[in-house]
């Protein structure tokens, strides 16, 4: 009887609380970031945000750039989702001032501000963002390079292209950093080593096109390495000219279909993860326990997982999914 009583007892308190719940306002949240509807590592997130926000019931929304990378058009975005007055803003920083005022604005205006994805480069210090969920950059792409450096040959000179997919943005320039960090303290350890930094943009055809071409014209490059996921059309420009798979190395970032069937084919040898599912997810349950429970946003690193041909099989269930 007594275990009844207390069975009842605790059912009825779950009731009570649903009942508080369902009375609150629905959470309203906005997503803005710097990234087009294009892009596949994007949707993703989407699906991550999407899923906590069904979970929820919250009034959500994410709205991408129409021009991949457009600083510009995601500081207007956000603008106009903040007119709106939302509960909370998640945004990625991809630049150290562009948004500085809008954010503080948001603030002043009580909106929870949790950064995704990409963050200030000076963290918390420079930026009034409550938290970051995302990647360390450099420590990611220090790591790249560190197990790349697995399949460079034993002996000779290691010629190493750095693409740097968006010139200027902290992801971008961070990852390359630290691509370059390990590659000079493999310099420094007596290893000949060739640096050579390229520019070369977020659009599958347009990198696919410079760096094939600056290939072409260097045919003793060693190892190829995109700070995003662009190296993918690369590869299918060099099978294309029928140039062997691992004679030029090559790793990036992310984890999406067309990085998974290059690695397949042994054009792509390491790619780094950084979980795009939880940047979509976290910052939504979060800014429902700031709102709810009066939680503070926490910073969570969503890791630089290290992801090699014999992982492939594993992660196709999940980007059949979308959650990779």
């Amino acid at each position: 009887m007594r275990r009844l009583l207390s069975t009842l007892t605790l059912a009825a308190a779950f009731s009570v609380s649903a009942a508080i719940a369902n009375a609150q306002d629905p959470l309203n949240v906005v997503f803005t970031h710097h990234s087009s509807a294009s892009n596949p590592f994007w949707q993703a997130v989407k699906k991550g945000f999407d899923d906590a926000c069904e979970k929820l019931q919250a009034n959500c929304q994410m709205i991408f750039t129409q021009t991949e990378g457009s600083i510009e058009q995601q500081a207007a975005n956000m603008m106009a989702a903040l007119s709106r007055n939302p509960d909370a803003l998640i945004t990625s920083i991809v630049d150290n001032n562009a948004f500085d005022q809008i954010i503080s604005g948001a603030r002043e205006a009580g909106v929870i501000v949790i950064a995704s994805n990409v963050d200030d480069t000076e963290g918390a210090a420079g930026s009034e963002r409550q938290a970051f969920i995302g990647q360390g950059f450099i420590p990611a792409g220090y790591s790249l390079g560190k197990k790349m450096a697995e399949f460079y040959p034993a002996e000779g000179k290691i010629k190493a292209v750095v693409g740097v997919s968006a010139p200027g943005q902290n992801w971008s320039e961070q990852r390359a950093q630290g691509i370059i960090n390990h590659l000079e303290e493999m310099k420094a350890g007596g290893r000949d080593v060739e640096i050579v930094r390229l520019d070369t943009g977020t659009d599958g055809a347009i990198v696919a096109e410079r760096v094939g071409a600056y290939i072409n014209a260097n045919p003793d490059t060693t190892v190829y390495f995109d700070t995003g996921l662009w190296h993918a059309y690369v590869a299918q420009v060099l099978a294309d000219r029928g140039v062997e798979p691992g004679k030029v190395l090559m790793g990036g970032f992310d984890i999406v279909a067309e990085v998974l069937q290059q690695m397949e084919t042994g054009y792509i040898q390491v790619q780094v993860d950084q979980q795009p599912y939880m940047q979509g997810f976290m910052p939504v349950m979060q800014a429902y326990l700031a709102k709810t429970v009066g939680l503070s946003p926490a910073d969570i690193d969503t890791g630089q997982g290290l992801v090699l041909v014999e992982d492939v099989p594993d992660l196709w269930d999940l980007a059949k999914q979308g959650k990779r």
